[in-house]
């Protein structure tokens, strides 16, 4: 146990003073009845009395230390459970989600399933944004905050090139970078090394995701399915889901007319390989689907946590049962 103000347990040093002036006012009693006599009050030296005179003040001396040490205000590490889990949305921001098979555009499209995607997450469940085309970048780190991550989304714009690998292995990272504990630059601690983190075992499930919003048809390396071997060793799952239509689209590009169409069977392979699922964003109940098969988990965080007001309430409660049985015993306040 810590203390915020912990210079205040210096006037704990109040209670022994009281205690020896209370037993000296004991003893002066006792003088004086044994001197006097009892004036002819039954019991009044049995044990029995001696412990009704005595225990309600010693409940004063207890409650009175015990709130002593709320006014320090103590702090203790206590464990909260938590539901937690950290969802990555991989957003596919190649050229090819220009087309207007999906109106008014693919990207487009994306972006409403990403929007309500976030709205529909609970208290608990972080998200992050990846932006890939041929390339992988993080676009926004894992954060409960959704005005964050929807000004994120709304920034996407189509670039150039499809790299499905790279998507999926920037997903990996940011998941790394956002479960590694943050550096204290402030410390005044000696410099010690860094544990590396343990790596979950294989197929070890973490209540950790990756949701793949594209159009599927990767034409930059590296190899989206090695990619996808590698979230499902460190126990991630990937959905997929697959923006476009199987029929494809005619898409202009600097003069050139290039066909590009949903390869649903490439993220149906990287869905299978990490345990995950595929969803087509042009049916509905499909895509509702998806939200129900993010499943955070139950964990359990410890925390410095501040208890001066349980310790205060405890002090107050010592304090009430003391003065009742003073009352009743004594008919009167010690």
């Amino acid at each position: 146990m810590s203390f915020v103000w912990p210079a205040l347990l210096s006037l704990l040093a109040i209670v022994p003073v009281l205690a020896g002036l209370y037993v000296w006012m004991a003893r002066r009693r006792e003088r004086v009845l044994a001197r006097y006599g009892h004036f002819g009050l039954a019991g009044a030296g049995t044990s029995s009395a001696t412990l009704r005179r005595h225990l309600p003040p010693a409940l004063f001396l207890l409650a009175l230390s015990v709130l002593i040490v709320a006014m320090a205000r103590p702090q203790a590490v206590v464990s909260l459970p938590r539901v937690e889990g950290t969802v990555i949305l991989a957003f596919d921001v190649s050229g090819s989600m220009a087309a207007d098979d999906l109106r008014p555009t693919r990207m487009e499209a994306a972006k409403a399933a990403a929007r309500d995607f976030v709205s529909r997450q609970p208290a608990g469940v972080r998200v992050g944004i990846v932006a890939f085309s041929d390339g992988g970048l993080t676009a926004q780190t894992p954060t409960e905050d959704p005005a964050a991550l929807l000004a994120t989304i709304n920034r996407m714009t189509p670039q150039r090139g499809t790299s499905l690998g790279s998507g999926i292995l920037a997903a990996l990272n940011t998941l790394a970078a956002a479960e590694r504990p943050a550096p204290n630059y402030y410390s005044n601690r000696g410099l010690t090394a860094t544990p590396s983190p343990t790596p979950p075992p294989t197929g070890a499930r973490r209540s950790a995701v990756i949701v793949l919003l594209t159009d599927g048809e990767n034409t930059a390396p590296p190899n989206p399915l090695e990619a996808a071997q590698i979230a499902a060793e460190q126990g991630v799952r990937i959905y997929t889901v697959g923006i476009g239509s199987p029929e494809g689209a005619i898409l202009n590009i600097e003069g050139f007319s290039i066909r590009t169409q949903l390869d649903e069977a490439t993220l149906r392979q990287i869905a299978q390989l990490t345990g995950g699922a595929y969803f087509n964003a042009t049916d509905e109940e499909q895509l509702r689907a998806v939200y129900q098969t993010i499943n955070p988990q139950l964990v359990t965080r410890t925390q410095n946590m501040e208890i001066t007001s349980l310790v205060a309430g405890a002090g107050l409660l010592i304090l009430l049962i003391g003065g009742a049985l003073s009352m009743v015993w004594l008919g009167r306040l010690p």
